[in-house]
């Protein structure tokens, strides 16, 4: 970024960002081309006909069919041109790519913090490589947040509890600011952050040296093993407890008969909110971590289930013994080794 000049227009880091621009612009230009003349037709009446001019005031009114329907057809199709490239565009930005690196994004009063699947983590900085989708997982860890990034012209909110998605493909190395766009709180204007893009090579040897010992999934068994877990989830566990093994992805039954996927929001309920859905054969006996793991802990916990999906089972349904069978149309989420560059 070059700081050296007053930037009347955020910089263009990917199609996207193009895109958007042409949109914004097509449209300024067709509102100018349908407003001007009305604003210079009411200037030039009030001067004409002002009070003490001499000019003739008894025009009879007069209509033309074209020009009256030439002034319907020609907005309405106007409008509908930008509608249909808006729709698409929205469209686009809200259906990631199945092979999208995938990063872990927590808000918090008032900061970003960002993990890799190989488990590098960063505060207030996120590198990603040229070229590549990348799929920003998120959630806000207490206040709404909003994730704002000019270059790319994408934001979306950061809800507490909920999780959101963003995901973009930069087409131009370098450095973008990245803002909070949601009032949250006495430093709201001091939560930034600095989106680098790099070539693939450069964010290879970035993230060889970012230090990682453990992968995003290898972090998460640990806190399975420190917090318990295995004791009723494990393979060789003597608890009845629902199997987690190629979990992630299936279709769960409810003992109110109801069903769910097992995806990222129902694994982070079952751990903090876990009487919320009760999986159909299995008491409501799981203690909450509600107030034990925080949200970059739940974030790892359920990479560490989702790897578990590795086992060859194809997605399905799974009954009230954890066990099913495969179901063609259920989609699978790739596997935090998989998004690895």
């Amino acid at each position: 970024m070059n700081d050296d000049f007053l930037r009347l227009w955020p910089q263009t880091a990917s199609d996207h960002a193009s895109s958007i621009d042409w949109l914004i612009w097509s449209f300024t230009g067709m509102m100018t081309i349908f407003v001007v003349p009305v604003f210079v037709l009411t200037i030039l009446f009030a001067i004409r006909y002002r009070k003490g001019t001499k000019v003739r005031r008894d025009h009879r009114p007069r209509g033309s069919m074209k020009v009256e329907m030439t002034w319907i057809v020609l907005p309405f199709i106007g409008s509908m041109i930008i509608y249909l490239v808006s729709a698409k565009l929205y469209y686009e930005v809200r259906t990631p790519p199945v092979d999208a690196m995938e990063i872990q994004v927590v808000a918090k009063q008032w900061m970003w913090k960002f993990q890799h699947p190989g488990g590098q983590r960063e505060i207030n900085t996120l590198h990603v490589p040229v070229g590549r989708p990348v799929r920003l997982n998120m959630i806000s860890q207490d206040v709404i947040h909003s994730l704002y990034f000019p270059a790319l012209r994408i934001k979306q909110d950061l809800l507490p509890g909920r999780y959101t998605e963003l995901w973009f493909n930069a087409t131009e190395a370098g450095r973008y600011e990245v803002f909070c766009a949601e009032y949250c709180g006495t430093d709201h204007s001091k939560m930034l952050a600095t989106l680098i893009v790099q070539p693939p090579q450069e964010y290879a040897r970035w993230l060889s040296q970012a230090g990682a010992s453990e992968s995003l999934a290898e972090q998460g068994e640990v806190l399975f093993r420190q917090f318990g877990c295995s004791g009723c989830h494990g393979p060789a566990a003597v608890a009845k407890a629902p199997k987690l093994e190629a979990l992630y992805g299936r279709r769960v039954a409810l003992e109110d008969g109801s069903s769910v996927v097992a995806d990222q929001a129902y694994i982070r309920d079952s751990i903090l909110l876990p009487h919320k859905q009760i999986v159909a054969g299995y008491e409501s006996i799981m203690p909450s971590f509600a107030n034990v793991i925080d949200e970059e802990g739940v974030l790892r916990l359920t990479a560490y289930i989702q790897s578990l999906g590795k086992v060859g089972h194809a997605p399905g349904t799974i009954d009230e013994r954890g066990q099913g069978e495969p179901h063609a149309d259920s989609p699978r989420s790739p596997t935090p080794e998989e998004t690895l560059p």
